[in-house]
């Protein structure tokens, strides 16, 4: 069984064809929290850096993500930090 981390990334990466992806669980720091599940995989910090991101603004690089992972977002998945970026981009 995968984690909803590697699920992620592999998403990410099969569309995006990301230069860099990272995927942090974050979940323990939100205990007891909205949305926190005792079994963690809730909240997530996703920082990609792609090419497929250039000429895009903040908030449709956020949207495409989003959409991507609707099906996590469905079974629990509740909340994720992005950094998302084109190459060059600070």
């Amino acid at each position: 069984m995968t984690t909803r981390a590697a699920r992620i990334e592999a998403t990410l990466a099969t569309a995006f064809a990301p230069a860099e992806i990272v995927v942090v669980d974050d979940s323990h720091r939100h205990a007891g929290h909205a949305g926190a599940a005792p079994r963690g995989e809730t909240h997530y910090t996703v920082a990609v850096s792609s090419p497929a991101f250039a000429g895009m603004g903040r908030l449709a690089r956020s949207r495409a993500v989003h959409a991507l992972l609707d099906a996590e977002f469905k079974s629990g998945l509740h909340a994720l930090a992005l950094q998302l970026r084109a190459p060059g981009e600070g």
